[in-house]
């Protein structure tokens, strides 16, 4: 079956009376230029992809998986839905390199079987429900050095955001802690079967080394500082943290090294 052929895709359905789960977020990508542009950003840089070991949330119908493999990539797919998960070897002819893990992504990151993976790569087209918290979980729980997302252009946008910008919160400040974050295309939303209310967007998070030295402590302190601040974000920081900050900036103005250093501050000062 072509992958990236609507009428396919849709016959494949009917003949085996699947009906695409909304709640899953499940919309098949049915764009061969799109799919190519995901797996080229996820694989730049990678002189061998026949020694990538990528993790992929969320394969559906296999339109990514595919692609992955044919390039001699080796593929560890973890699909929620149940039916699907069953197809998936079968119908790309049982590959030796593509493992499938059935079962919910959101645990499946801490299972001991997971952990044990060495990932060099994160390729994925992430359900729009629970996109934004599966990666979340991935870039605080595992070292992945890069990561190729498509994502509601809403929430590439929240994960990329600066400081100062309006669309800056707590997803972004936290995805930047170790990742260096960019938008490389926007998708459209005919690019999906069944068509999204709304389009998408690739987005790479390229690991970055600058904060390896923060401890463990300071880390903790960094999530629940700037998620206390991003709770309240209409108000200033002063009127927040009270005696603890001084300051009348709001959350979304703050740079993510001035997290760090205020991060580094108070875990200094509790353990004084």
């Amino acid at each position: 079956m072509n992958l990236t052929s609507p009428s396919q895709v849709k016959a494949w359905c009917i003949e085996h009376e699947f009906h695409p789960n909304k709640v899953l977020g499940q919309n098949f990508l049915i764009d061969r230029n799109a799919l190519v542009a995901i797996v080229d950003a996820g694989l730049a840089r990678c002189e061998d992809p026949s020694k990538a070991q990528v993790l992929e949330i969320g394969p559906g119908l296999g339109v990514l998986t595919e692609e992955m493999l044919s390039r001699g990539c080796s593929v560890t797919a973890v699909e929620k839905d149940p039916v699907l998960a069953a197809r998936l070897a079968e119908s790309l002819g049982n590959p030796e390199k593509l493992t499938v893990m059935s079962g919910d992504a959101l645990d499946l990151i801490h299972n001991p079987s997971l952990a044990t993976h060495d990932f060099t790569h994160m390729v994925s087209n992430l359900p729009y429900q629970a996109g934004t918290r599966i990666l979340l979980e991935l870039v605080q729980e595992r070292e992945i050095p890069s990561m190729t997302v498509l994502v509601q252009t809403e929430v590439a946008e929240r994960l990329a955001a600066k400081e100062g910008s309006k669309t800056r919160g707590l997803a972004g400040v936290w995805a930047q802690l170790d990742y260096d974050v960019k938008i490389v295309r926007k998708v459209a939303a005919s690019c999906f079967w069944p068509r999204p209310e709304i389009g998408s967007s690739v987005v790479t998070l390229k690991r970055h080394e600058r904060n390896v030295a923060l401890s463990a402590k300071e880390r903790d302190v960094f999530h629940s500082l700037t998620k206390k601040a991003f709770e309240h974000r209409r108000k200033q920081l002063g009127s927040v943290f009270k005696d603890l900050i001084q300051s009348q900036l709001r959350a979304e103005q703050l740079s993510n090294e001035d997290w760090i250093n205020l991060s580094k501050g108070i875990a200094e000062n509790e353990d004084s």
